[in-house]
This record gives C-alpha cells, structure tokens and sequence, in this order.
C-alpha cells in the first residue's frame, strides 16, 4: 500500500496542470493518512480443519464361518418346441466343492455340454463338450405326373 500511495503522490507532483499548492496539500494529506492507518485487506481466520497422523495399521482379512454348512442340490429342465429353447443344469455343493452341468441345444442342432468343478484349492474349472449338428432328412419333394391336360380356350 505505501507503494501506490507514493506513485499517487509522485504523479500529482509531476502531472499538475492545474494549481500546484492544491495538488500538493491534497497529495500530502492522502501521504498522511496512507501512513496513519494501515489497511487490512482481508482477515484470514485459522484453519478449522486438522489433519492427524497417518498411522499405518495392518489389515488382516476376517474368513467368516457360515452359519450352516453349505449343502444343496438343484436341477432344472426347459423343452419349447414353439420358440426351439431346449437346455437343463443341474448342480450341488458339499461344503466348498460346487460340481454342476449345464446343456444347451444351439441354433445348429448341435448341443453343447459344460461340465464344471469349484473349490477353494483349484478354482474354477469347466470342460465343454459339443455333439455334432442333428441333421433332418426331408423325404423328397416327388411331383405327380400330368395325365391330360386343359383344352386352351381362344377367345377372339
């Protein structure tokens, strides 16, 4: 601020067009007053926030027992002649091993068959097996013959 209080009174000094005495009691008074008071620009109050120390623990992972031990079984079967969606699985659980099949009937008549295993020590494992296309025999289109045929009507 004293800094651009001395360039306003510099350029009043050197600037004066109009009657100096004027200018110079004016730059004087607002020299006095920039050194009287001195001007805040802003009150920045403290921080509210503060931050503690990182503390860095070790996580150890929690294996939740279950409650009951695991065991099911279930199979379902789905044949729509009306839309074609024929397929089926079956699974079961005994503890940590999930074993299970599920078939399909693709758009080609080929079905595919995925047999898969699940445990903690292996993971998961599937083996797909495809059978060859079904292929449909039509029986042959056979034409009657023509034993006589129409009179041609002329009309003139």
């Amino acid at each position: 601020m004293k800094r651009f209080c001395d360039t306003i009174l510099i350029t009043l000094c050197f600037h004066s067009n109009y009657h100096l005495q004027y200018f110079v009691a004016i730059a004087l008074l607002f020299a006095a007053a920039c050194q009287a008071v001195p001007i805040e620009l802003g009150h920045y109050a403290p921080s509210l926030v503060h931050h503690a120390p990182v503390l860095a623990h070790a996580v150890h992972a929690v294996h939740a027992e279950p409650v009951a031990y695991p065991k099911y079984s279930f199979n379902y079967g789905i044949k729509d002649p009306h839309t074609g969606d024929i397929k089926s699985q079956a699974e079961e659980r005994d503890g940590d091993v999930v074993k299970g099949q599920y078939s399909l009937v693709e758009p080609d008549g080929s079905v595919r068959t995925v047999d898969y295993t699940a445990d903690d020590h292996n993971g998961f494992n599937a083996v797909v097996h495809k059978t060859a296309p079904k292929i449909i025999a039509h029986a042959p289109v056979v034409h009657a013959p023509v034993l006589a045929h129409a009179p041609l009507l002329h009309h003139y």
